[in-house]
């Protein structure tokens, strides 16, 4: 976290309650705001909404965990986060199913022809973008509720880069506010931080990406 954002946390908050859709997704955009509240004596709380199962594995010694062989990538990617929680001082980890008879599982992704990230063609019926939001918030009001948090951090409507479950986590989390502040002794969040990258840097990515085969360059 930059100074300023951390100096916004240290004057506003607490306890902090992050949303994020994927293991790894929180320590790559928050670890460091995390360590530092755990080092304050502040409370942290992190809500997983799924297991990552469909994400890309790149180096071939775990290939067969992938999804389209022994789809044991999430139970691998479970441990994965838990070292990291640990790394950080984080105790207060939470699937957003746990608790449920419910199974949120990582929708994947794909790349259309205008380089836009989309739902892929063969997206599971599990997958966490077709939850009913209003039933994946609820879930999620309930821990609101719980922990009582001063600053909620997710994604920014368009889910950074657009992930399905990005943006689907950010519908979950506006919703799941409203519906903890109108809940029986429920809990208006004082402060919602979205996770936004600035102009500069997406036009320096840009720049970067033009004139290759990257999927995600622009078009």
């Amino acid at each position: 976290a930059s100074g300023k954002v951390r100096e916004i946390f240290e004057l506003d908050a607490e306890r902090l309650l992050l949303v994020h859709a994927h293991p790894d997704d929180e320590s790559i955009g928050q670890g460091a705001t995390m360590a530092a509240y755990v080092a304050q004596g502040r409370g942290v709380t992190l809500v997983t909404c799924t297991r990552g199962e469909q994400g890309e594995v790149i180096p071939p010694a775990p290939a067969r965990l992938a999804a389209d062989q022994d789809d044991t990538l999430g139970t691998h990617r479970e441990g994965e986060l838990a070292a990291a929680m640990a790394a950080l001082g984080v105790e207060d980890h939470r699937f957003l199913d746990a608790g449920t008879p419910r199974h949120y599982r990582d929708s994947g992704m794909d790349v259309d022809a205008r380089g836009m990230v989309v739902l892929p063609d063969d997206v599971r019926p599990e997958a966490f973008a077709l939850a009913p939001v209003e039933t994946a918030a609820a879930d999620l009001a309930a821990v609101l509720v719980e922990v009582r948090p001063h600053v909620l951090v997710t994604y920014d409507p368009g889910g950074g880069y657009g992930h399905p479950d990005h943006v689907q986590a950010h519908r979950v989390s506006m919703r799941a506010v409203t519906l903890a502040a109108e809940s029986p002794g429920g809990w208006a969040v004082p402060k919602i931080y979205w996770m936004v990258v600035p102009e500069t840097v997406v036009r320096d990515q840009a720049a970067l990406l033009a004139g290759s085969d990257n999927p995600y360059r622009p078009t």
